[in-house]
């Protein structure tokens, strides 16, 4: 299984994938994961792409009882 947000996958992008998240805010964290938020492709980190999808299957869940 290839391992696509570590080590050589993350040379080539710019500053080897680090930012600021735009969602939590925080800083020198790796920002890999793509979202749409609103019409607007933004990238974000681990733990918010987790708390988003969460939220998401929490939702569908109570939409469906």
């Amino acid at each position: 299984m290839s391992k696509a947000h570590r080590g050589a996958g993350i040379r080539t992008t710019v500053n080897h994938s680090r930012g600021t998240c735009p969602v939590c805010k925080r800083t020198g964290i790796k920002v890999m994961y793509e979202h749409q938020i609103g019409e607007q492709k933004v990238t974000i980190c681990k733990q918010c792409r987790a708390t988003v999808s969460r939220t998401k299957k929490k939702a569908a869940a109570t939409a469906e009882a």
